[in-house]
């Protein structure tokens, strides 16, 4: 992974196996370089947690500063399997809310236009980017335990198929600093989890889903090697990163994909 941050911009992670596609822009951001005081501090990009809509604002425009990017699409996320196609209709029906575009509720987002950054919030789940550098077509998946066990992320890879034509040997997908197996502590495993994920289970209670979300992609036809695990748990790292285990984090940490405009 590398860590962008230079110019007085937000502290952001990219992907080796992303950053070499031409014309794609990238990062996780962390919970550094924003304007949000504690317990938000400080680049929270959550509205609706009792942070100032004012300091939520601002840190958006610097994530999209950051990228260079025209503005940000985002949703209200609700661990769920709903994908949403990001084309002009869309944006044409979007709630504006500079630098963001809403639209309907939903925890994927796709786009093939350039300059419109897709936007998801973390503080644990996963951001699974995608992207198809032959179609030319990216996704930004939400993936909590709840959305792993509906099949979100490889729900998406089937919409990238099924809409655009995607080859999965071409995807490329990531994952985000998110729950470790190390944190990953299920005490009511047998009620919220499927049978398919016990042989993910690392030790009593605790499962990797970094491992489960590997494995969903590969089902899916991804190749293992264009896939790309950040490796990285927010529970143990909240001197950088927003953890609702880890300390009940109201904050929200922005990851966004885009084309370059």
């Amino acid at each position: 992974m590398i860590v962008q941050n230079n110019g007085g911009k937000p502290p952001h992670i990219k992907f080796e196996i992303l950053d070499r596609v031409p014309g794609l822009v990238h990062g996780v951001f962390t919970r550094h370089g924003g304007v949000s005081r504690p317990p938000y501090a400080t680049l929270n990009v959550g509205l609706g947690n009792g942070d100032s809509a004012d300091a939520v604002s601002k840190n958006l425009w610097r994530v999209t500063d950051a990228l260079d990017l025209d503005c940000l699409v985002a949703g209200n996320q609700f661990h769920e399997d709903t994908i949403h196609l990001v084309d002009e209709e869309a944006l044409s029906r979007a709630e504006s809310r500079p630098p963001v575009l809403v639209t309907p509720p939903g925890d994927a987002l796709v786009t093939r236009l350039r300059g419109i950054g897709l936007l998801i919030k973390i503080a644990d789940c996963q951001s699974v980017f995608l992207a198809d550098p032959v179609k030319r077509v990216i996704a930004n998946i939400h993936a909590g335990w709840r959305g792993s066990v509906c099949g979100i992320v490889p729900k998406t890879v089937s919409f990238l198929k099924d809409r655009f034509g995607s080859d999965p040997r071409d995807i490329l997908a990531t994952v985000s600093p998110s729950l470790g197996p190390c944190c990953g502590e299920f005490r009511n495993y047998r009620d919220e989890l499927p049978e398919s994920f016990l042989p993910f289970r690392v030790r009593p209670e605790y499962f990797d889903f970094w491992a489960i979300t590997w494995r969903q992609l590969v089902d899916s036809g991804l190749d293992g090697g264009h896939i790309q695990t950040a490796g990285l748990c927010t529970v143990c790292g909240t001197q950088d990163f927003f953890s609702y285990r880890g300390e009940r984090s109201p904050g929200r940490m922005a990851t966004v994909i885009a084309w370059e405009r």
